[in-house]
């Protein structure tokens, strides 16, 4: 009778070794995914700045070489792709977002301003100023695999949210051109206002916004014919734009304004105006849309707009800003912990398991699979939405199957009275 006791007391407190392992595994790794992301800055002093967007406050700062244009980010967070604007330069720098240093460039062979970055990942994309050439790096040999001629003197990138179109500005031709990503070609170009420096892309795909730092108004396309659908008076020279993540406003700095102009998509007309540093320049939203963020040159400062009020809730000092993009939360030592801590855990797990007995696991994996099933039925019908939507919370699989595995325990434990 007491080896019985004991053998039930030990399988206990196995289960719920088991259970804590899994909530800590659980609680980092929802705390990874829902982490605020970083504001990366360029600065023309040849730096890029890293500002905490929970904190609104500078991080880290990374030396540069050159005149840093633009920045992009990989959809994963753990590399930054930055231009070199200054003349004579001929390589695009590439940061570890982990260790926010450079740890390697990629020859393009000229004075790099713009760049993109897929949806996957995969490719970069980059204009080489006084020239007509795109170029396309592949993000896993760092490598220049190709490159596409456009109009004079590119600028700015924007890629639709489905990878397959590119809309590249150019200041000295006064047209948009539009590149199939899997050719490698232009099928087609846009004329546009004067001098267009800007661009990007509504999240649903459908629009595109072009601001002409000539004639202070921003070019509304329509993607599906690429024709100019409206055109809207902002500031004195604009220059950056982004569109908040519903696609409903779009945020435009006024360089000679010190103003962002606030466009409603719905009417194509202005409907704010907000009072920002001097000569704003790059604007970036954080991925729910709460919040703005602007670059402002010439008074070396960010400004951090709350886009339910419209007002500047935070100034953030940054010398010469310039451009900005934002990047997901990247930690070694989170990342480091949580998973030699699963590895332990797992060794642990798998040297105690040997002490369930076989009809035990049988158990468990039957009632799993008919956990399964139903799941399968119920997703054939009208509740598949709310299936899919739980199926999708970060660790919900693992602790889903570990709670079968305590739940056929406990039934085996009732109907043999063990």
């Amino acid at each position: 009778m007491e080896e019985i006791t004991c053998d039930k007391v030990y399988r206990e407190n196995i289960l719920i070794r088991i259970f804590v392992i899994v909530a800590l595994a659980l609680i980092v790794e929802v705390n990874v995914a829902c982490a605020d992301p970083f504001a990366y800055v360029t600065s023309s002093g040849g730096t890029v700045s890293v500002i905490d967007t929970t904190t609104d406050t500078v991080i880290a700062t990374m030396k540069i070489d050159g005149y840093p244009g633009e920045v992009a980010v990989t959809p994963d967070g753990t590399k930054i792709y930055v231009t070199d604007s200054a003349i004579g330069s001929t390589t695009v720098s590439i940061i570890d977002t982990v260790t926010n240093t450079v740890n390697s460039t990629v020859n393009v062979g000229g004075s790099s301003w713009g760049s993109a970055i897929n949806p996957a990942g995969t490719r970069v994309y980059v204009s080489i100023r006084d020239s007509t050439n795109i170029l396309v790096i592949n993000t896993a040999t760092n490598s220049v695999t190709s490159k596409v001629n456009v109009g004079w003197n590119p600028d700015r990138i924007a890629i639709t949210p489905d990878g397959t179109k590119i809309y590249v500005t150019s200041h000295r031709s006064d047209i948009i051109s539009v590149i199939d990503t899997v050719t490698n070609s232009v099928i087609s170009t846009v004329n546009v206002g004067d001098k267009p420096w800007d661009v990007a892309v509504s999240p649903d795909g459908t629009k595109v916004y072009v601001t002409n730092s000539g004639s202070n108004n921003v070019s509304v396309i329509e993607t599906a014919t690429n024709n100019v659908i409206s055109t809207v008076n902002v500031g004195e020279y604009p220059w950056g734009v982004a569109v908040n993540p519903t696609g409903t406003k779009v945020y435009v700095t006024n360089w000679e304004k010190n103003s962002v102009s606030v466009i409603d998509t719905a009417r194509n007309n202005v409907t704010a105006e907000i009072l920002v540093g001097t000569n704003p320049c790059g604007i970036a939203f954080v991925p729910d849309g709460k919040k703005v963020y602007v670059a402002n040159y010439g008074s070396n400062t960010i400004s951090v707009i709350d886009t339910s009020t419209n007002n500047v809730i935070t100034t953030i000092y940054v010398e010469n800003p310039v451009e900005i993009a934002l990047g997901k939360f990247i930690d070694s030592n989170v990342i480091d912990q949580s998973t030699g801590a699963a590895s332990n855990a797992t060794e642990n797990i798998e040297v105690e398991e040997t002490n369930f007995s076989s009809s035990e696991k049988k158990n468990a994996v039957e009632l799993n699979n008919s956990k399964n099933n139903n799941s399968e039925s119920d997703h054939s019908s009208s509740s598949g939405n709310e299936s899919n939507e739980i199926s999708s919370i970060p660790g919900f699989g693992l602790l889903g199957g570990l709670t079968c595995l305590c739940v056929g325990w406990r039934i085996k434990k009732r109907s043999f009275g063990n």
